[in-house]
């Protein structure tokens, strides 16, 4: 069964040299490693096999996502899909903690606030941005360019990073600030939404596509 019109598709990139070395990422540009490049190919390749065709994709104005982007693309046979990079969907700004990796970053303030800055919703990183001031960006974005276009009966593609992804995942599920701190994506995972004609959600598929060994 060819997948339904009306149909949302989130894909966080994959995984990241950032990733990697267990650092804050924010609004850096590291590159996909190889596993990464593995994994973004795998994720093409499952939406193929499940037999995904797009209408328009999104992106970032980040390396990692866009290169994940492009992987998918070739092994969905769309490469001359449309594609637009938002800034909206870039990752949430970590501030002075980007390029930290997590156990320094604990070392130099305490485990307790960096949980809380990585995990609460309104806790705001010095010089960077809450989950909240995030989902700021992300939510008016996710009405005003991706759900008009669901509504039209597109199938539309989102590769982007696990915050700005995780609050794009808040507003369609209605979840709680609280259930949110329990919510993560792993790299290269797949969010399939599929819509209402009134635009309610009305089924979700989560999809982790094994990767060749690397």
């Amino acid at each position: 069964m060819l997948p339904a019109d009306r149909t949302l598709v989130l894909v966080r990139h994959g995984q990241s040299t950032d990733n990697a070395q267990n650092l804050f990422s924010g609004f850096r540009n590291p590159s996909l490693t190889e596993r990464g490049v593995a994994e973004a190919k795998a994720a093409g390749r499952k939406l193929k096999e499940l037999g995904f065709h797009f209408d328009i994709a999104f992106t970032s104005k980040l390396g990692r996502a866009q290169h994940t982007l492009a992987l998918m693309l070739e092994q969905l046979d769309q490469g001359d899909l449309p594609v637009r990079t938002e800034d909206a969907l870039n990752e949430r700004d970590y501030g002075e903690l980007s390029g930290l990796n997590k156990a320094e970053a604990r070392s130099q303030w305490s485990p307790e606030q960096v949980h809380l800055w990585r995990k609460s919703y309104d806790a705001v990183p010095p010089g960077g941005e809450s989950l909240a001031m995030t989902a700021a960006r992300t939510i008016p974005f996710y009405e005003q360019a991706l759900a008009v276009r669901v509504q039209q009966g597109q199938r539309v593609l989102v590769v982007a990073h696990g915050n700005s992804l995780r609050s794009i995942v808040m507003h369609l599920e209605k979840m709680s600030p609280e259930a949110l701190m329990d919510f993560n994506i792993t790299t290269s995972e797949i969010l399939i939404y599929t819509f209402s004609d009134i635009g309610g959600v009305i089924g979700k598929i989560s999809v982790v596509a094994p990767s060749a060994p690397v």
